[in-house]
């Protein structure tokens, strides 16, 4: 090409995704299209993705702004569940706000709230079954505590305690509890997505009955272990669910990073040829009523269902957060679609449910309830207390039901040196 050829042309230049609002900003959410209550239709159990396109760009919601339960997808809950997974929501708040107090005071050295998201994983919980395996990222402390595990046991593994059945092996808040079908929490991103998807798998092949879900942020949806997994649960039409949380934030990052300006995270769905579905995430009824539709379809062998689950993180991404360095302290206040406790509130006191008096007193309750927790949890230690919790040794136990030589030998090695050391 002649020189000087391109010389009109302008020079290519890159897009740097940038939030709205920034610390100090006044926040508008006058553009903001959450649609309306009851809008979105309900598709059978097995429809087909390639007709279910729309799906990816609505939002499903059941509660309207009076708390009304409206549309196709109204679960028709008996009051009585409704009120216990308020409770349980409630009591994830409690629990909470009770550790991050924890480790504001020097007792654990990391905790990670889910202040805002508790419906993603509580309401969820609810409509599988109690078997189901659960492939958990770090804020889904909820499926725990909606099915009834101990909030000591919890409280145990934060504080690496003589009580942790983990023996102090990681981080505060990445549980793993077998009996409660809970996966180990991996800090790595999007690890459990593949692991949901081969267990759905290794399930349909033993011809098993029992469905997985999967967990992540919106921004996890950017690593390569989503779309590995993305592409398995399609070609294979793994019985799992993939819920993408999109809470709106990364640790100081907005979701644009992962792609949200040009679309949303349920139209992945789309491209892999799997069910779609996005969900107004704070709608307790609307997340209840997703999951159990995607938990249907994959029981009756009709394929995987991903969920994008639009809500908001009103609180730090961990206590090692600071988000008013980098979004509006208006956010969280003015977020459109509300809170997800205040609205299964609003909507059992409008069918007569409930009332204020019984919501003060259930808070009461549960404060009570996780302090008294605390109290006993506390009485094992705490990780202040040193590394004396667990015995050096155990470092090498657990990794093989029998321990070979060469483990056994690495741990007299080490028995040996801290004895010379003085240790």
């Amino acid at each position: 090409m002649a020189e000087g050829a391109r010389r009109n042309l302008p020079p290519l230049a890159l897009h740097v995704p940038e939030p709205k609002f920034r610390p100090g900003d006044a926040v508008d959410y006058a553009d903001f299209d959450r649609g309306q209550a009851g809008a979105v239709g309900r598709p059978p159990i097995d429809a087909a993705p390639d007709a279910m396109r729309d799906h990816a760009y609505g939002l499903v919601r059941v509660l309207d702004d009076e708390g009304a339960a409206v549309g196709p997808w109204d679960p028709r809950l008996a009051p009585e569940r409704l009120i216990a997974m308020l409770r349980h929501m409630a009591l994830t708040r409690a629990y909470d706000d009770r550790l991050y107090r924890a480790q504001r005071q020097g007792k654990t050295s990391f905790y990670m709230k889910c202040t805002g998201e508790e419906a993603t994983s509580i309401a969820a919980a609810y409509a599988l079954d109690r078997d189901d395996m659960c492939f958990p990222s770090y804020r889904q402390q909820g499926l725990l505590i909606a099915r009834g595990w101990s909030l000591v046991d919890m409280m145990c593994q934060v504080y690496s305690n003589r009580s942790d059945r983990l023996k102090g092996r990681q981080m505060p808040i990445m549980y793993s509890v077998k009996d409660a079908s809970f996966f180990s929490i991996s800090g790595n991103l999007a690890t459990q997505y593949p692991q949901a998807v081969g267990f759905a798998m290794a399930s349909a092949a033993k011809g098993d009955t029992r469905i997985a879900a999967a967990w992540c942020g919106e921004g996890s949806t950017a690593e390569g272990d989503f779309h590995s997994a993305c592409t398995f649960a399609s070609v294979y039409r793994a019985p799992v669910i993939l819920n993408v949380i999109n809470n709106q934030w990364a640790i100081s990052s907005f979701s644009g990073f992962a792609g949200a300006e040009n679309t949303t995270f349920a139209a992945r769905a789309i491209g892999y040829g799997i069910a779609g579905l996005r969900v107004d995430g704070n709608d307790a009824l609307a997340v209840y009523a997703a999951t159990e539709w995607a938990a249907e379809r994959a029981r009756s062998n009709a394929g995987p269902t991903l969920i994008e689950f639009f809500t908001y993180r009103a609180e730090g991404h961990s206590t090692s957060d600071d988000p008013t360095k980098y979004r509006s302290a208006e956010e969280n206040a003015k977020w459109p679609l509300g809170d997800p406790i205040a609205r299964l509130k609003q909507h059992l006191i409008a069918i007569g449910a409930w009332d204020e008096e019984r919501h003060a007193a259930m808070d009461k309750e549960v404060a009570e309830e996780v302090r008294a927790a605390q109290r006993e949890a506390e009485a094992q230690g705490i990780l202040a207390d040193g590394l004396l919790q667990h015995p050096f040794t155990t470092m090498f136990e657990d990794v093989f039901e029998e321990m070979p030589w060469h483990l056994k030998e690495q741990s007299q090695q080490m028995i040996d040196e801290r004895k010379k050391a003085g240790i």
